[in-house]
Parts: structure tokens; sequence; C-alpha cells
């Protein structure tokens, strides 16, 4: 061998061993190098107390499976900041995204496009016409129903309702408005309207105020929303109404269950945001890795609602605060 081709041979190991020590660096602690985790996100409509529940579902599955989550909620719940909030984890690269949709029928090309470049999924509100892989959430048909029959039992002789939400583009609005109606079918309760309030706290509650002002024979005001049920409440207790005008409410905040504990609120209709939490980045997590990720023929994964009233909201507020407790490792 010539003393050049030699000093070549010397030199390309010497490279190939550099390459070989960056490749399998050890750990600080002399071990292995750790395989990163994927990073998954978890996108919400608004920023309503509800998602605070639904993180705890999160942080504990990301124990659990191995991913990191990065959970997003949109300061004004608009289509717009969605629409960002999906720009912004494509170009970060994320290998997955479970959203609820603000207004999935016009949402149908930001999904499809975050679809081409990761794995994506429903949560809380379905978009069905997209490509989306699965809807992780409650039935929300079923979910109306439940506010359907607690209507019935407040207004046993019939009458006049409104309900309030924050919008009726939201799918699972739609769903539940829809639910809510077949319930009360036959039973002489009028829907006089639909008031919405795009996630504002302030109208959602000036809202309900002008229902009061405005139609003195509307007996029960329905939230369909999670923030509905403490806006209605106290709404309510400014025009010195408790016990004349019957509430139902939908999902589990403090005020709307201590509303239920009092006796002023007839129950609400509660779903599992901890679960749409967990069983998002689940699935995620199993799709990042390539497991199976127990995705249904019907690629509908139920979470099952409940409905709370003055005799279990003791024991369902225990479990909920016992579950976030945990999730925290505290």
């Amino acid at each position: 061998m010539t003393r050049h081709l030699s000093f070549f041979v010397t030199i390309v190991a010497f490279i190939a061993l550099a390459g070989c020590g960056k490749k399998d660096a050890p750990s600080p602690d002399g071990g292995p190098s750790p395989a990163k985790k994927p990073s998954v996100a978890f996108v919400t409509n608004n920023p309503s107390d509800f998602w605070m529940i639904a993180k705890a579902g999160v942080q504990k599955a990301e124990k659990d499976f191995g991913v990191t989550c990065e959970i997003r909620m949109p300061a004004n719940g608009t289509v717009q900041e969605q629409k960002q909030i999906i720009e912004d984890l494509i170009a970060k690269g994320v290998s997955g995204m479970a959203i609820s949709p603000k207004d999935s029928a016009n949402q149908i090309d930001q999904i499809n496009t975050a679809c081409q470049h990761m794995n994506v999924i429903c949560h809380d509100s379905d978009a069905p016409a997209t490509k989306r892989l699965a809807y992780v959430g409650s039935n929300n048909v079923t979910a109306g129903k439940a506010a359907g029959e607690m209507v019935k039992e407040a207004l046993p002789n019939g009458g006049k309702i409104m309900l309030f939400v924050g919008s009726k583009d939201a799918q699972n609005a739609q769903e539940r408005i829809a639910g809510l109606k077949q319930a009360i079918e036959g039973a002489n309760i009028e829907i006089v309207d639909v008031r919405t309030d795009e996630t504002d706290r302030a109208k959602a509650q000036n809202n309900v105020s002008d229902t009061i002002a405005g139609n003195p024979d509307i007996t029960c005001f329905v939230g369909l929303w999670s923030y509905n049920g403490p806006a209605i409440l106290e709404a309510v207790k400014k025009a010195d109404k408790l016990g004349k005008i019957h509430i139902v409410a939908f999902d589990e905040e403090d005020a709307t269950l201590q509303g239920v504990k009092d006796g002023h609120i007839h129950g609400t209709v509660v779903q599992d945001p901890y679960m749409f939490g967990y069983e998002s980045v689940r699935i995620l997590a199993a799709l990042a890795k390539k497991e199976d990720a127990k995705i249904p023929a019907d690629k509908i994964v139920e979470i099952p609602v409940k409905k709370i009233k003055k005799d279990s909201v003791d024991a369902y507020w225990t479990e909920l605060r016992e579950r976030i407790k945990a999730a925290k490792g505290g």
C-alpha cells in the first residue's frame, strides 16, 4: 500500500469512527442515548375550564404512552385561530394532532391539509366529512337526549325553554340540539330560540339577562356548552329568579356542580373530558409508533355521558377531583 493510500484509509476510518461515536453518544449517566419521544398535539375549540380536566388526561397519557403533547387552546375560540395553530403544528412537524373543530363544515380543507402532514383525529366535536382517522368523544345526540329528559323532569306540565351555546356551527352543538328535540317531542315543550355567544362569557351572561327581561314566559334555560351553565346561574341569581327559572346544563365546571349541589340547577349532562385527553393521546402515540391504535371499524371511540343531579353530585365531584390530583402526581 502506498503512503498516500494508507493516509486516505486512515482518514476514512477516523471519520467513520467519529460518525459512529456521534450516533451512539451515551447519555450523561453512561447509558445508551434515549430515543426521542414522539411529539403530538391536543387542540381545543376555546379556553374553557372544561379543557383543564382534559389537560389532566393528556398529562397522564403522556406518562403512560411515552410521548410529549402540546396543548393548544385558541384564546378567542375562532376558526382563524385554529387555522393558525394547525399551520404552526405542520411547521413544527408533530406526528399527530387531536382537534375539536370550531366549525367542521367550513374547516374541511384545513383538516384535510393537516391530514397530509400528520395523523389527525377529532375529539369533542367531530368532522366526519374530512379524512380524520377517528373521533374521540361523546355521542352528542345521546347527550342532547339526556338534557331533554332532564328538561321534561323540570317541566312536567310543559313550557317554553331557551337554549344557549357558543356556536350553532359546531357539530356537537348541532347534534345536542337535535337530540334534545327528539327527547322533548310530544311533551308540550317549546324551544323559543337558540342564543349564541361565540365563547364570550360576558355575552353568554348578557344573553341570559336579555332573555329574562324580554321573555318572562320562559321558565327553563338550557346551556349546551360548559361555561353556559355558570353564565345562566349567575344571570338568574342577579335577576332574583332562583327557583323560578329551571336550569339544565352541560359539563362539570365547578360553578355548575355547586349549582346542582345547592339545588339551583336541576341537573347537568357530564361528558368525560379527562378521557377525551387520555384516549386522544393514546391513539396518537400508537399511530406515531406504528402500533395498533385499536380504532373501531366505524372510527368512533365513544366516551359515555352521565346525568348528574343533586343525589349524585358529591360522589361525582370527589371522583373528578381525585382523577385530576392523580394526573398531576399530587
